[in-house]
C-alpha cells in the first residue's frame, strides 16, 4: 500500500538520541485522513485515492460537495487531496487512516507545502544578486542590472531576474526522515525544516528518490 498523509505544521523543536545527540525536528499534526473517493482506470482513466482532512461545518459546504461526502457516508472535510496509486483495492471508501497506519520511525519521506509569502521584493532579496558600488557619486545600488542588448535583440529575454512577488510557492523537500510517531496524538516528528508557516498545510508522501 502506498504511504501518504495530510498534516498541519505545528513548529520546530528538538529530540535527543540515546547517545545524547540533539536532532532538530518539525512537529506535524498528521491525519487522520478519510477516503472520500476511489478513482479507477476503467471509469476515470487513472487510479487515485481522494482523501479528506480536518472537519468542516456542514453549512459551509456547497451542495455538490455535500453529495460527495454523503455518498461516502462521512462528515464534510476541509481539505481534499488526490494521491495517485497503482492499485485502489487496498483502500476503502469511508475508512479512516491515522499516522501509524501510514508511517513508522525510519521512513524516508517527501514533504510538500506552500512557502512563506514575502510580498513584493527586489532582485537583491529575491535572488541574491550583487549590489552596485556603495561609494559617493554612484547612483546605482540595488537595481536589477542590465536589461540586455540595445537595438539588437530589442527585447528583454524571458527569465530575466526582476523584482516581483516573492514566496507563496509550492515547495517540496525530499528525503526527510521520520524520527518519531505518536499514534495517540496523530503527531509526526520529521527531521529538519519543512516549508511554510505554522499551521500551514503539508502533503507527506513516500520518498520518490530514496
Amino acid at each position: 500500500m502506498e504511504k501518504f498523509i495530510l498534516g498541519k505544521k505545528l513548529g520546530m523543536t528538538q529530540v535527543f538520541t540515546e547517545e545524547g545527540m540533539a536532532i532538530p525536528v518539525t512537529a506535524v499534526l498528521a491525519g487522520p485522513i478519510t477516503v472520500v473517493q476511489l478513482k479507477t482506470k476503467e471509469q476515470d482513466g487513472y487510479c487515485a485515492v481522494k482523501v479528506g482532512y480536518a472537519e468542516k461545518k456542514e453549512n459551509a459546504t456547497n451542495k455538490p460537495m455535500k453529495g460527495i461526502f454523503e455518498k461516502a457516508n462521512i462528515t464534510p472535510k476541509k481539505v481534499l487531496k488526490e494521491f495517485r496509486v497503482e492499485d485502489v483495492t487496498a483502500f476503502e471508501v469511508g475508512k479512516e487512516y491515522n499516522v501509524a497506519d501510514m508511517f513508522e520511525v525510519g521512513n524516508i519521506i517527501d514533504v510538500t507545502g506552500t512557502s512563506k509569502g514575502k510580498g513584493f521584493a527586489g532582485t537583491v532579496k529575491r535572488y541574491g544578486t550583487a549590489t552596485g558600488p556603495k561609494t559617493h557619486g554612484s547612483h546605482y545600488h540595488r537595481g536589477p542590472g542590465s536589461m540586455g542588448g540595445a537595438s539588437s535583440p530589442s527585447k528583454v529575454f524571458k527569465g530575466k531576474r526582476l523584482p516581483g512577488h516573492m514566496g507563496s510557492e509550492k515547495v517540496t523537500v525530499q528525503n526527510l526522515e521520520v524520527v518519531k510517531v505518536y499514534s495517540d496524538k496523530n503527531l509526526l516528528l520529521i527531521k529538519g525544516a519543512l516549508p511554510g508557516p505554522k499551521n500551514g498545510m503539508l502533503i507527506i508522501n513516500e520518498a520518490v528518490k530514496a
